[in-house]
């Protein structure tokens, strides 16, 4: 059994569990257990879960990791249950994937920067007893996603959220890993918003600020490329003469065409020579109509543009 292997096990829990409640959404917990693990005992479930786990180092499938985390967002809350929902309507065989759970998500808190060390140890006790690892949900994702990319440089890890703060562990640490290998890589970003604030009322790390800490950490600020920006306090020009960023706006897809600007994203990313991609997608990104509860929602139908190639 690996060293991650042996983390995850204490700070991951079972898929849909990541959301602690008695009853709330059991038939959809139920569901996806039968589906995965072909019982819904819950005993049976968690020793499923463990197996599955123990498998993560023989197998070379995409990982998938739900983070049970709405925090980062405040606006509307929910998002929570966003991994458990999202995995009921995927159509994908579930022995092609190797689903290693939740976070433990403590749901006042989103990342340990933000807790005094009392706190912290307090927590550590409940959750794992004498172990020192981290408590909050974005923690706990930034470091699992690290010793994952670090460990399988050539696997996928699919991350399911949660509002939008949860991008800035896993693009953090997915950012770092790739950096020890001497990749060259870009984030591709699908959102209504550009997620560029510096921060939030005094907190550098939410839905609003994430994309903006990321800037840095990549080798020029274009190899960020955002698409269908439609909701903004600031002109286009402003983000990308003055951050460097690259920027298709909706009104961008309505005048050049979907085609035209797949051409441009790609003619660039062979340009720089780009290895691999880390794609965020926000709900938002949808026209309201077919996304009306999520928290920040923007008319602009992109779906039904014609996509001609």
């Amino acid at each position: 059994m690996s060293n991650l292997t042996t983390r995850a096990g204490h700070y991951l829990c079972t898929p849909g569990n990541g959301v602690y409640t008695v009853h709330t959404a059991k038939e959809l917990k139920d569901e996806y257990h039968q589906k995965l693990y072909n019982t819904v005992d819950p005993k049976q479930v968690k020793n499923a879960w463990k197996e599955s786990l123990n498998k993560l180092s023989s197998s070379s499938s995409p990982a998938l990791l739900g983070i049970t985390s709405d925090i980062g967002g405040g606006i509307q809350r929910g998002a929570n249950w966003g991994p458990l929902f999202i995995r009921n309507v995927l159509d994908v065989d579930t022995k092609s994937i190797v689903d290693l759970g939740d976070t433990k998500t403590i749901p006042h808190f989103l990342h340990d920067k933000y807790l005094n060390k009392e706190t912290i140890k307090k927590c550590q006790k409940e959750l794992y007893g004498s172990l020192d690892l981290p408590v909050s949900a974005l923690s706990i994702a930034e470091d699992f996603a690290y010793r994952f990319h670090s460990e399988y440089p050539e696997r996928a890890l699919i991350s399911l959220g949660g509002d939008h703060s949860v991008s800035y562990p896993l693009v953090k640490s997915w950012l770092k890993a790739k950096n020890e290998q001497n990749k060259r890589v870009a984030i591709i970003h699908f959102d209504a918003h550009t997620d560029l604030m510096d921060q939030r009322l005094g907190v550098d790390i939410s839905f609003a600020s994430w994309a903006y800490h990321m800037i840095e950490q990549l080798d020029t600020p274009s190899d960020l490329l955002q698409y269908g920006i439609r909701s903004s306090g600031k002109p286009k020009e402003f983000w990308t003469e003055k951050l460097g960023i690259q920027q298709y706006w909706a009104q961008d897809f309505k005048e050049m065409g979907i085609g035209q600007i797949i051409d441009e994203t790609l003619t660039y990313l062979r340009k720089r020579k780009i290895e691999e991609v880390y794609i965020s997608f926000d709900i938002d990104f949808l026209d309201a109509s077919y996304a009306s509860s999520t928290g920040t929602p923007e008319k602009a139908d992109l779906l039904h543009m014609k996509v001609s190639l």
